[in-house]
């Protein structure tokens, strides 16, 4: 398999230099390689119906983790990476529905305890008739809300990974001595195809927070392990500025960079102010992989295309029009959603990303979204997905989801709700908690006697919109 080799390879070519250093202890490429391969051993006796065993990883970021996908690529099977956030009742949804062999966890549940692989708790899964067939060429699987109303389940092909480290390392010109302090969960695109291969195909160091990336957690991490490159979403930067990050803490830091939604033109020009530390704007989608970079665009701008990708917009001349993209990483398909990814791709290998935007020069701007999927610091949640569950909470008529801004002008997650006779409101907050992912539980919510709708029965949102207005709360 492609990325398995790719793996040895690294860990042949730099051995002895550190792979995963860390304030309390480090590892070098050829130690990271052997506990791979002993966590491959153990793994490989996954039981399943096919050759090629589905396992999930949903842990916070660490080098166990880090150590857990390499031996189950080393096993021969399928990763499929599951944001540590999700909720239990999330992460029983995904293992139905992708057929799942084994979930990798840091969960306080009951389950095997791997030696190899200290922290990680292995839970075996009901091996079923699959549902759906894995491509043959698929590698790693990583999840996307989309508008189906569940995460779907993207495949990746090993020569899609490796060209999206290859074209991001190439692109921003990563070299050996960079040391990588990443904040994102490895299972998300940012870090995925910023932090992870690409750091290795380089001999790089990757450098992982833990716990919850607080604007002052990241400033002392940062101070103690000086990283070159720092990756992060818009909310953090938003938090330094506010917080009134300073040059000592960032010194040794040469970029910032950001993804995952928009930034905010003033947290980008107060951030470089206050630290002297340039930021790199990174677009990107989880069916394409990392498509635009630069640091030195004006505040709107997404920079130039990265290697491998053609970007196009479709519309009237100069005015803003449909944004379609063709990379050399784009996913072969949704597993749990057969034809709808390839519905979305034309006859010439574009995707329509939903975005709407222009070219300036031959960099991108953007301008809008032609859906309403909600961007929660950086994390996408489909108002689809969180009604249908929220819909299943005893006590609960109707909901509906949308995205009004919070009291900072973000984007957040909001329900409207029609509640039965007796039922509280408090209550049903408490199982939506149980439910849903942190990032997807509405943090704004309003309970009405009705649902206002047009003569078809559809939402009227402008309305809706309004109860969330600052002198109706």
């Amino acid at each position: 398999m492609i990325l398995a080799a790719e793996f040895a390879r690294c860990a042949d070519q730099y051995a002895d230099s550190p792979a995963l250093p860390g304030p309390d202890s480090s590892i070098d490429y050829r130690a990271l390689h052997e506990r791979s391969l002993r966590a491959a051993q153990w793994l490989s006796g996954t039981r399943a119906v096919d050759d090629r065993p589905r396992i999930a990883l949903a842990a916070r970021n660490s080098t166990t983790w880090v150590t857990a996908y390499l031996g189950i690529l080393h096993a021969g099977a399928v990763p499929f990476l599951v944001d540590a956030s999700a909720s239990d009742s999330e992460l029983e949804r995904i293992c139905e529905d992708c057929s799942l062999d084994l979930i990798l966890h840091d969960r306080d549940t009951p389950g095997d305890v791997i030696p190899a692989l200290p922290g990680l708790t292995a839970t075996h899964r009901h091996v079923a008739e699959r549902r759906h067939l894995l491509h043959p060429g698929t590698e790693v699987c990583r999840f996307t809300s989309g508008t189906t109303g569940k995460p779907n389940c993207l495949e990746f092909s090993g020569r899609a990974v490796r060209a999206a480290a290859e074209n991001w390392a190439a692109g921003t010109a990563m070299t050996a001595d960079d040391r990588i302090l990443c904040c994102a969960g490895l299972s998300n695109g940012l870090a995925f195809n910023t932090s992870l291969l690409s750091s290795f195909l380089v001999g790089a160091q990757l450098l992982l927070s833990h716990g919850l990336p607080t604007s002052g957690r990241i400033r002392r991490l940062a101070s103690e392990t000086r990283p070159t490159r720092l990756v992060a979403f818009p909310a953090l930067y938003d938090s330094f500025v506010r917080t009134g990050a300073g040059r000592t803490d960032f010194a040794s830091v040469r970029v910032a960079i950001s993804s995952g939604a928009p930034l905010r033109a003033d947290t980008k020009k107060r951030f470089t102010e206050l630290t002297g530390v340039p930021m790199g704007n990174y677009y990107g989608v989880a069916e394409a992989g990392p498509l635009t970079y630069s640091t030195v665009t004006s505040a709107q701008s997404l920079g130039r295309p990265l290697p491998g990708v053609d970007i196009q917009t479709r519309g009237a001349i100069d005015q803003d029009g449909a944004v379609h993209v063709r990379s050399a990483s784009m996913a072969t398909r949704y597993l749990n959603a057969p034809g709808l990814l390839e519905s979305r791709i034309d006859d010439g290998g574009h995707y329509s990303t939903g975005d709407r935007g222009r070219l300036e020069a031959g960099e991108l701007v953007l301008t809008g979204r032609s859906n309403r999927m909600i961007n929660v610091g950086g994390r996408k949640v489909d108002p689809v997905e969180v009604s249908n569950i929220i819909s299943t909470v005893p006590g609960v008529e109707q909901a509906v989801i949308l995205e009004v801004p919070d009291q900072h002008g973000e984007p957040a997650v909001a329900a409207v709700l029609v509640l039965g006779e007796g039922f509280d409101v408090s209550e049903v907050r408490l199982r939506m908690r149980d439910n849903l992912a942190a990032h997807k539980v509405p943090t704004l919510i309003r309970v009405v006697e009705t649902i206002p709708t047009t003569v078809i029965g559809k939402p009227v949102f402008h309305e809706l919109r309004r109860l969330f207005d600052a002198d109706s709360s």
